[in-house]
C-alpha cells in the first residue's frame, strides 16, 4: 500500500517533493510501531487507520475511515480497536519517544489537563453526568486526563488515562460489560496525573517545569510527589486554598485570596503569559514567598495573576522551584498551560480524538492512542517545516488535514 498525503500550508505552496517527503515521514513513523502488531493484516490496517485520521474525512469513525481507505466495510477498522492483538500502552511509549525526539528542549514543560467527550446513553465506559470543561457545564460524558510535552518547538501528547468514576469502579456488572480490567481501581484525576508523570520520569523525561490547573494544584499528594522528585512546578489553586505565610508569630495558614489582597500596588508587574489569538496575553502579576521552605536552594511562592480590565479578577498558583527562579519564568510556565488546550482542540479537530464510536475500555485506549500519534505527526511536521523556514512553529500552522488516499 502506498499513501499520498497532501498537506496545505499558508506560508508557501506545496511542492511534489513536500508531499513525497511527508508520505515518507508517515511511513517512517509507522515503522516505529509496526512491530507492535503481530499480524501483517493488522500492521497494514494500523497504517491505514493513521492515514485516515490525517485525511479529509467528515467523521473519523469506523465506517468513514474504512470508506476513505477503500475498504468495503468497517469490520477491519473495528477489529483493530477491539479484537486485534496489540498493546496500546506499548504504542503509547512509542508516541512519547517520538514526541520528545522531535520537540525535546531544555525548556520543555509537562502540562496536565483533562477534556470531556460528550456521549449519549450509559454504556460507554466511564460515562456519567459530570462537569466537562469542553461544554462548560455538567453533561453526560467521559473524561480523559492527558499529559502533554510543550517546548519552543511545539507541543504534543505523551500519555493519556480514562477517568473511571467511583460508581463505575464499584459496579461489577458495568465493569464486565465495558471490559474494564480487574486490576483497575478508582483513581482521582490528580492520581491519574501522578501516574502519568511517574511514567514520564521513569522514562528519563525531566522537564524544566510541570504545570496544571486547580484540579491538580489542590492535591497535596501530587504536590508532595513532585517536591520529592525535586521537580519544579506551577500549579493553579483557588482563592480559598490555604497557604503557609510568615508572620511575627511564625508560619501561619492564610487563604490565597487574603494573601493577594495584601500585595502592595508597587509589587505588581505587567507581563505577557504568551501569545494568544489576539496577541500577547497581558496581565499584572505578583508573587509572595511562602513559609515552611524546602531544603536550601529551593523556594515556594504564591503567584497571583490580575486582569487588566477588572482588578477583582484574580487567578492563583503555587510554585515550587529553584530559589533563583524569576517572576518572568513563573509567568511563562503558568501561561504554557494553554498549550494543552490548543493541542486538545487540534487533536479533536484534525486527528479525530473525539470521533470514536466505541464503548469498551480497550477500544477507547486504542483509538485515543492512535489519534494522539496522528496529532504528533502533524506537530512534528510543523516543527520540521518551521526549522527549515527558520520561523516559529505557530507560523507554520497552515498545515491542515491531509487528503489521504490508499492505492
Amino acid at each position: 500500500m502506498s499513501e499520498n498525503l497532501a498537506f496545505e500550508r499558508m506560508a508557501a505552496p506545496v511542492s511534489a517533493a513536500d508531499i513525497d517527503e511527508w508520505s515518507d515521514d508517515l511511513d517512517q513513523l509507522h515503522q516505529r510501531i509496526a512491530s507492535r502488531f503481530g499480524r501483517e493484516e493488522v500492521r497494514t490496517r494500523s497504517l491505514r487507520f493513521l492515514a485516515g485520521l490525517l485525511g479529509r474525512v467528515e467523521r473519523k469513525n469506523g465506517w468513514q475511515l474504512a470508506e476513505h481507505v477503500g475498504e468495503k466495510s468497517p469490520d477491519g477498522m473495528q477489529r483493530l480497536l477491539s479484537a486485534a492483538k496489540w498493546d496500546a500502552d506499548v504504542v503509547r511509549d512509542d508516541l512519547r519517544d517520538y514526541v520528545v525526539e522531535h520537540l525535546g528542549d531544555h525548556e520543555g514543560i509537562l502540562v496536565v489537563d483533562e477534556t470531556g467527550f460528550l456521549k449519549k446513553g450509559t454504556k460507554s465506559v466511564g460515562v456519567k453526568r459530570q462537569y466537562s470543561g469542553t461544554a462548560g457545564k455538567i453533561e453526560n460524558c467521559q473524561i480523559g486526563v492527558f499529559l502533554a510535552y510543550a517546548s519552543p518547538k511545539g507541543h504534543g501528547f505523551i500519555d493519556r488515562e480514562l477517568y473511571l468514576p467511583k460508581e463505575w469502579a464499584e459496579d461489577k456488572d458495568r465493569r464486565q460489560e465495558a471490559g474494564v480490567p480487574a486490576e483497575v481501581e478508582f483513581a482521582t484525576k490528580p492520581q491519574l496525573a501522578k501516574r502519568m508523570l511517574g511514567r514520564a520520569f521513569a522514562a528519563g523525561i525531566r522537564p524544566a517545569w510541570v504545570t496544571g490547573d486547580e484540579v491538580y494544584g489542590a492535591d497535596r499528594a501530587l504536590k508532595g510527589f513532585l517536591e520529592g522528585e525535586k521537580q519544579p512546578f506551577v500549579l493553579g489553586v483557588r482563592g480559598n486554598e490555604y497557604v503557609w505565610v510568615g508572620s511575627k508569630l511564625g508560619p501561619w495558614q492564610v487563604a490565597a485570596g487574603e494573601v493577594a489582597s495584601a500585595i502592595a500596588s508597587g509589587d505588581w508587574q505587567r507581563l505577557s503569559a504568551g501569545d494568544g489569538a489576539k496577541g500577547p496575553r497581558m496581565y499584572d502579576w505578583a508573587r509572595v514567598p511562602l513559609a515552611r521552605l524546602p531544603e536550601p536552594g529551593w523556594g515556594r511562592w504564591l503567584l497571583v495573576r490580575r486582569s487588566l480590565n477588572d482588578v477583582t479578577d484574580l487567578a492563583y498558583y503555587v510554585v515550587f522551584g529553584p530559589a533563583e527562579t524569576t517572576l518572568a519564568t513563573m509567568v511563562r510556565v503558568a501561561g504554557s498551560r494553554w498549550a494543552i488546550e490548543e493541542s486538545i482542540e487540534m487533536a479533536k479537530g484534525e486527528a479525530g480524538l473525539d470521533e470514536y464510536e466505541v464503548r469498551r475500555w480497550t477500544s477507547w485506549y486504542r483509538h485515543v492512542t492512535l489519534s494522539l500519534l496522528a496529532h504528533a505527526f502533524l506537530v512534528a511536521t510543523r516543527a520540521k517545516m518551521a526549522a527549515v523556514a527558520q520561523i516559529k512553529p505557530e507560523a507554520a500552522q497552515g498545515i491542515k488535514k491531509g487528503a489521504t488516499q490508499a492505492a
